[in-house]
């Protein structure tokens, strides 16, 4: 879910949806409340696909649910949607800042795609086959937030959607390899088939708690690091073509998807078995970094 967005306050993606600027004192006060709501809407759905104890089908059902309400958004039956949907303090002030700024309803809809993508894949503990079908994951989990947020910034242009695609795309990425020692136990599987084959390695075999780190493990996860480098420095120059506020606030996304690479190379593979995060200290660099962009 990587969430994941070009303008975060944060560093690199944690969890889905933690990197919106809801309260950062970088996003333009303008901004806010539109960006609040599409945070809320974006959480709440996440919520829907991953949390509690529900079974696959009831979330499945609610998502199904929820997409159909934002369907409603801008129609004549937003009104009643309003007044019997179970989300209308979420999607009573997204109404208003879809009307206010145009905000495009397949991108958030892409979204609540990629939910359900998630819930379908990991109830069948499905696998990815190749790194084409993961991209295309990306393209809907994380590719609309960068986009919805250049549309609120007017930057439409071409270029940008394709940069701002990169750094999506890239955050996703790292979000996965990153979070591999907590997803694999729970049965997501981010690591393509296709790459794995490549690399001589069987799905089966790869257990955090018992699989033994080799070579050829070791060469995987340094390749998925570098795909993830690669886009993440193909997005970087959109940090020019954002004024302001908006500009810092990219060069810190970018160089804290950096930074986190950075010490994903530093594991050799440890990833695997231990989740890393960044902290205070690797603040400093990100800041210096980000003021040499």
């Amino acid at each position: 879910m990587p969430p994941a967005s070009p303008v975060a306050n944060a560093p690199a993606s944690i969890n889905h949806y933690e990197n919106f600027p809801v309260a950062s004192w970088l996003c333009p006060p303008r901004l806010r409340a539109p960006i609040a709501a599409i945070y809320h809407f974006a959480r709440t759905a996440d919520d829907l696909a991953d949390e509690g104890q529900h079974s696959a089908e009831q979330r499945l059902a609610q998502l199904q649910q929820y997409a159909a309400d934002l369907q409603q958004l801008g129609s004549a039956g937003e009104a009643a949607m309003l007044m019997r949907t179970s989300w209308s303090h979420i999607f009573g002030p997204l109404a208003v800042q879809v009307q206010a700024h145009g905000l495009p309803k397949p991108l958030l809809a892409d979204l609540l795609s990629a939910f359900e993508q998630d819930v379908r894949m990991t109830a069948a503990q499905a696998r990815y086959t190749d790194m084409a079908q993961l991209l295309d994951y990306c393209r809907r989990s994380a590719n609309p937030v960068g986009r919805l947020l250049l549309h609120l910034y007017g930057v439409v242009n071409a270029k940008a959607l394709i940069q701002s695609d990169a750094i999506c795309t890239a955050l996703q990425l790292i979000n996965f390899w990153q979070d591999l020692s907590q997803d694999l136990p729970r049965q997501r599987h981010y690591l393509p088939d296709a790459d794995l084959t490549r690399h001589g390695l069987v799905r089966s075999a790869i257990k955090p708690e018992a699989t033994a780190l080799t070579p050829e493990l070791q060469s995987l996860l340094g390749e998925l690091n570098r795909q993830a480098r690669s886009l993440m420095n193909h997005g970087a120059p959109l940090v020019h073509q954002l004024p302001g506020r908006t500009g810092w606030e990219l060069r810190l996304v970018v160089q804290g998807g950096l930074r986190m690479l950075d010490k994903l190379d530093a594991m050799q593979g440890r990833n695997l078995y231990q989740r890393i995060k960044l902290g205070k200290l690797d603040m400093a660099a990100m800041l210096w970094q980000a003021l040499r962009m």
